[in-house]
């Protein structure tokens, strides 16, 4: 039942175990964010500039990319990717629980996810300023770093914001198989026990954090629009 007596915080779930719970996600999202940026970045610009009409036009290499990788990869609902990876987890990080282990499965989840964003960001950059540059004597990576991702950049941000809330949902599912955090937290208290306050604080923090996320993205892309 949901306490009604202002007693909430004398669970001792809440007291003891929120903490380390909050503590948990945020290494997840922290660590998978970061592999998602790093890797899904340059996988984008690769899915832009191999299309056919591109400036690196390469028909093969975009088809592996694009309908191989990306698309594969992003057909797999989480749960299933999740459970599928845990083998190959255990061998690279030595165990198949905790929110290090899990950050693995939420990058590979979000990778390409991120890059199908990425290369619609890039996409809404007009082909004007690109054969501007090149008309000038830009290097066709000289066109990608000076011209193409500071056009983009807004749209950018905007685009990893998104990837970085929809990993804060995947950490909360990485939770109920071993993975940690605010997911598991409500799990094994919130619906094993019924201690449905437990429930509702994880809910409202997941929230607060999903909140605090958009408005920072938003923020900065606000801030370096200059369109």
């Amino acid at each position: 039942m949901i306490p009604l007596d202002g007693t909430w915080f004398a669970n001792p779930a809440i007291q003891n175990a929120m903490l380390p719970a909050i503590g948990e996600t945020l290494l997840m999202v922290g660590i998978s964010s970061l592999a998602t940026l790093l890797i899904g970045l340059p996988l984008g610009v690769l899915l832009y500039v191999t299309r056919p009409g591109a400036m690196s036009a390469n028909r093969p290499v975009n088809f592996v990319l694009s309908a191989i990788i990306v698309n594969i990869t992003r057909s797999f609902p989480y749960a299933i990717l999740m459970v599928a990876l845990m083998p190959f987890t255990a061998w690279l990080v030595g165990t198949k629980i905790g929110p290090v282990a899990a950050s693995l499965s939420l990058a590979i989840a979000a990778i390409p996810f991120f890059a199908r964003l990425v290369e619609t960001a890039l996409r809404e950059v007009h082909s004007g300023k690109l054969d501007a540059a090149q008309a000038m004597g830009s290097t066709k990576w000289q066109s990608i770093t000076k011209v193409l991702l500071p056009e983009a950049m807004p749209s950018l941000v905007a685009s990893f914001t998104t990837t970085v809330v929809t990993i804060v949902g995947y950490s909360a599912m990485a939770g109920l198989v071993g993975g940690g955090g605010l997911g598991r937290l409500a799990y094994n208290y919130g619906f094993q026990r019924y201690q449905i306050d437990v429930m509702i604080m994880t809910v409202v923090l997941l929230i607060v954090l999903v909140q605090i996320i958009q408005w920072t993205g938003d923020a900065i892309s606000k801030a370096i629009d200059h369109r």
